[in-house]
């Protein structure tokens, strides 16, 4: 496989506020620090939002492509994530960023399969694997 690179440009806008974007892409993202810190600011995506997020799509994005590599019939495909914030040995780090799919599928007889699709999905997934945070997976299939 080829290297691939992205490319993500950061503009200081003011006070704890910038402007991600990228040249290779349309939409521009506003991020400050998070209102838990001094000077944090309310309903603006933070760095912790940010990097919960890439494992969250990340996640999805595998599925969807194992899902269809495996020929799996489903309705619908969502999945929480939350990340988590800790002060170790002196620094604060993304600890852990758990993951809770919930998997409508359309065969009760593919629960099995569809739950290790899940779970292969987590393992293979490139963002996770990228992180020196855990990743966990609670996992709920409806049909």
């Amino acid at each position: 496989m080829e290297n691939h690179q992205y490319n993500v440009d950061l503009k200081w806008i003011s006070e704890r506020k910038g402007e991600i974007l990228s040249p290779e892409l349309t939409q521009i993202i506003e991020v400050a620090t998070p209102p838990q810190f001094p000077k944090g600011m309310e309903s603006i995506w933070s760095p912790e939002h940010l990097l919960t997020a890439a494992v969250n799509s990340c996640y999805m994005t595998t599925f969807l492509a194992i899902a269809e590599n495996s020929k799996l019939e489903f309705l619908s495909f969502e999945c929480s994530a939350t990340g988590k914030l800790e002060l170790v040995e002196g620094k604060l780090l993304m600890t852990e960023i758990a993951l809770k799919p919930v998997l409508k599928i359309a065969k009760e007889s593919d629960k099995d399969r569809a739950e290790r699709i899940l779970q292969k999905s987590e393992a293979a997934c490139l963002i996770s694997n990228s992180i020196k945070s855990r990743t966990s997976l609670d996992t709920t299939i409806k049909f």
